[in-house]
């Protein structure tokens, strides 16, 4: 760095804060260091006592901190993200809808094991609004040799954007009750008021409610009628386990469901079933639904309406931060159940 009267060092890089103090009233800084200095700021310096200031001297190949974040973000930044204008050297990014957060932590990963510069994000494979910052960029000194911002650039252009926020795309969605015990009337339905109350939160429209008995071919017929009727999703709900009375996974099986796991490692979750048929989403939700605040189902709606066609791996996945901690006031997703990789 050098020294430089304040009327020469217009588009200079500010090596240290200058601090503005009000008597009685304020003191903190008028300009931090790193601010690049133009024509409006030399009265403002003036009127500080500054007739010289510390700057760094530019280079070829090297650039500001405020340059780099920029560039980084540019550079990573996908669908549906807005990025903010650069401040104390680091660039936010927002979400520009609610959406599914998207994240490739491959490519994330290796940028971080870059020296000087850094990339944080929110996790992978969560439900985010309008506005919630899901990441900002920043380098660690000063300036940067520019060839380090070129391969974050070249790295993003080759695997494509690394931070996307998919839109959510609602489902014409039915629900089939089952079990004798609903069906004949002698205890009410729980599940279907707390699932609609998730579906309306995701703008999906509940177009058709039936309860059956414990039947196998009953349960697959419904799928079916219902699959007719235009349905975009189906939830059925109850008879998971293992017990005997408990023959949804079979009726789903038995109306033409692919499955793609029936059980996954998430706590509350584990009897979930999740199928497709002809494309279509089925899925068998275990009785942890109706009386615990988030379980399984809260992670794997976002995905399915964001489009994703869901893989066995997918589910495997969910293990690492799997397990609810019950907390006495749920966070989710800013705690240990979020799952995304």
């Amino acid at each position: 760095m050098k020294s430089i009267r304040v009327e020469d060092a217009v588009g200079s890089v500010l090596c240290h804060d200058i601090t503005r103090i009000i008597p009685g009233e304020s003191k903190g800084p008028a300009f931090k260091k790193g601010h690049i200095i133009t024509e409006e700021d030399i009265p403002a310096f003036l009127d500080l006592g500054k007739e010289h200031v510390f700057v760094w001297e530019v280079k070829e190949g090297i650039i500001h901190e405020n340059e780099a974040a920029e560039r980084m973000a540019i550079a990573a930044a996908g669908e549906n993200i807005v990025l903010m204008e650069p401040s104390e050297g680091k660039v936010t990014l927002k979400a520009k809808i609610k959406g599914l957060l998207k994240i490739d932590v491959a490519t994330l990963n290796i940028i971080n094991e870059t020296d000087e510069l850094m990339m944080g994000t929110l996790r992978n494979n969560r439900l985010v609004y309008k506005d919630t910052i899901i990441a900002g960029t920043k380098i660690i000194p000063l300036i940067i040799d520019e060839e380090k911002i070129k391969r974050v650039e070249d790295i993003c252009q080759k695997q494509g954007p690394i931070i996307r926020v998919l839109p959510l795309l609602p489902k014409r969605t039915a629900i089939i009750i089952t079990g004798n015990e609903v069906y004949r009337g002698r205890i009410k339905d729980s599940f279907t008021p707390i699932v609609a109350k998730k579906l309306k939160k995701m703008g999906c429209e509940i177009f058709k409610q039936t309860i059956v008995d414990d039947n196998v071919d009953k349960i697959a017929a419904t799928v079916l009628e219902n699959l007719a009727e235009g349905a975009e999703m189906i939830l059925v709900t109850g008879g998971m386990s293992v017990d005997p009375d408990d023959l949804t996974p079979a009726g789903i099986k038995k109306a033409g469901g692919t499955i793609v796991t029936y059980g996954t490692p998430v706590l509350p979750g584990a009897m979930f079933m999740m199928s497709y048929i002809n494309g279509i989403p089925v899925l068998g939700l275990p009785g942890c639904v109706m009386y615990s605040k988030t379980t399984i189902f809260d992670i794997v709606l976002p995905r399915i309406l964001s489009g994703e066609v869901l893989q066995k791996s997918d589910f495997a996945q969910l293990g690492h931060g799997g397990l609810c901690q019950k907390c006495k006031t749920c966070r989710f997703p800013d705690c240990a159940l979020n799952t995304g990789n």
